[in-house]
């Protein structure tokens, strides 16, 4: 999921409005799909603090991604929390996976 995100975030299509439109909205949307593809693919057997932190941090990637479709821009308080929260989300679920 994190491979997806980076790539349609890193994707340089010029200096285009349109193209640099495009760039965003798939990076948006891959946020988006990225929270709903870890809710899907957790598994009943995950352990419970691990489950609970990835249904946290998948919840929290649909409402970063949906806010950014709405234009929403990263120093907007409430998505800058968002993005802090996913980011310590994301740095506990590793440590819980070592």
């Amino acid at each position: 999921m994190g491979k997806a995100v980076q790539i349609q975030t890193n994707a340089d299509l010029g200096p285009d409005p349109v193209a640099q439109r495009a760039v965003a909205g798939n990076a948006r949307l891959a946020i988006l799909g990225g929270g709903d593809y870890l809710l899907r693919m957790l598994g009943p057997n995950t352990p419970k603090e691990l489950g609970d932190a990835v249904r946290a941090f998948a919840t929290n990637l649909q409402d970063i991604g949906m806010n950014a479709l709405a234009d929403v821009p990263n120093t907007d308080p409430a998505q800058a929390a968002r993005l802090r929260d996913g980011e310590a989300s994301r740095i506990r679920i590793a440590q819980l996976c070592k």
